[in-house]
């Protein structure tokens, strides 16, 4: 695993603006930099990113089980004990999920840990699945990368054929509604994305802002046109659902949601400790337990809340105690403690690898880095290749 400089496109932006990758800025601030590429082996991608993240996967999918047969377990999780019946049924009925990426801390020597796993709200699709494929195709016919370059990359076409998949098994609703909050340009070009993927496989679709969902006289929920929404995909977290005016009505069955409600469990990072105390020593996990409140973060140890995202709330206190914090809205007593293992520095940048998931397949990577140990809602997405 290198990081290698590489000449930029000269049209990316052009290229970005007209397919719609609007936020390729952040605050006038590079989100995607392509002046670098990150560059593995097949070796690496298949041994130590693949192959784990495929068992990880199927361990975090066992612990579900575990836990929705639990109500200890649920509460340790703060699983609101209104909407217990509704995840289980949802589990029970195996209610079809899409997608999921898992978070891991790699350097190319030792085996990929796991940071945490992102499966309800995850976001870089549209990145790591369309546009650094896009890149690897005109780099190798500029001559920059060799023509035998390649990327582990199979998001795209994963993806579809899971949606078609599940609309050959009406598994879903005969439209299926889109939803991301009105004011984040890149929830709504996620959205945008796997709109435009469910289109290709002949799904009808709709769109509604996640504010704009209401509730007709019937109990049903209704779009802005006040259209019955059988199927929701929804770039929204379930505790955010469950926590708002419409929480209460979301038990009532009358809609479907993808994520479904299951993820839950796996959208918490609760379930650190608990796969540790199932798995303790397995290579590709860190020590991980759960915080106690009012107790202050020990030296060698990493505090996560329960509930956040995008790197927000993170306590670090490495070894030799220094202190390291990123801001955010997830403050609360309910957290947990993994062991400090920081990201690999490449000359001062350290590389995320978000592992993705599509209907219980590895798929794919893309990489966030940043200047920082945290990695943040504005860290930089750079692409990769596999040469070697």
């Amino acid at each position: 695993m290198r990081r290698i400089a590489i000449a930029e496109r000269p049209d990316w932006r052009e290229q970005a603006a007209n397919l719609g990758f609007h936020f390729h800025t952040i605050d006038g601030e590079r989100y995607w930099d392509e002046r670098a590429y990150y560059n593995f082996t097949l070796r690496q991608i298949e041994d130590d990113l693949e192959e784990p993240t495929r068992e990880l996967h199927e361990m975090a999918m066992a612990l579900v089980d575990e836990v929705l047969r639990s109500e200890q377990l649920l509460q340790r999780l703060a699983i609101p004990e209104a909407y217990w019946d509704w995840i289980v049924g949802s589990w029970r009925q195996s209610q079809p999920h899409l997608y999921g990426r898992m978070d891991l801390a790699y350097d190319g020597h030792g085996p990929a840990k796991l940071y945490e796993l992102n499966y309800d709200t995850p976001t870089s699709l549209y990145e790591a699945a369309y546009f650094q494929w896009l890149w690897l195709e005109q780099q190798i016919a500029a001559g920059l990368l060799p023509a035998d370059a390649d990327q582990y990359n199979r998001i795209q076409e994963l993806v579809c054929e899971s949606l078609a998949g599940l609309a050959r098994a009406q598994a879903i609703g005969k439209r299926l509604h889109f939803s991301a909050v009105k004011e984040s340009a890149e929830d709504r070009a996620t959205v945008s994305y796997l709109r435009d993927c469910a289109h290709q496989v002949g799904i009808d679709t709709a769109y509604v802002d996640i504010e704009d969902i209401g509730i007709s006289a019937e109990g049903w929920f209704t779009d802005q046109d006040d259209q019955v929404i059988q199927t929701l995909f929804k770039l929204y977290p379930l505790e955010f659902m469950m926590e708002e005016r419409f929480g209460p009505m979301l038990p009532s069955h009358k809609m479907q949601l993808v994520e479904p409600p299951w993820k839950a469990i796996l959208s918490n990072k609760g379930i650190l400790p608990l796969l540790w105390e199932r798995h303790r020593g397995h290579p590709n996990l860190l020590p991980s337990r759960y915080a106690e409140a009012g107790v202050e973060t020990p030296a060698g140890w990493v505090r996560k809340p329960l509930f956040s995202r995008e790197g927000a709330n993170i306590d670090i206190v490495t070894a030799e105690g220094q202190t390291i914090h990123s801001p955010g809205p997830y403050a609360s007593p309910l957290a947990i403690l993994q062991a400090y293992h920081p990201l690999p520095g490449f000359d001062g940048n350290y590389p995320l690898v978000g592992s993705w998931v599509i209907a219980d397949q590895p798929a794919g990577i893309g990489l966030r880095e940043d200047a920082t140990l945290i990695t943040q809602d504005t860290s930089r997405f750079v692409p990769h290749a596999i040469i070697g």
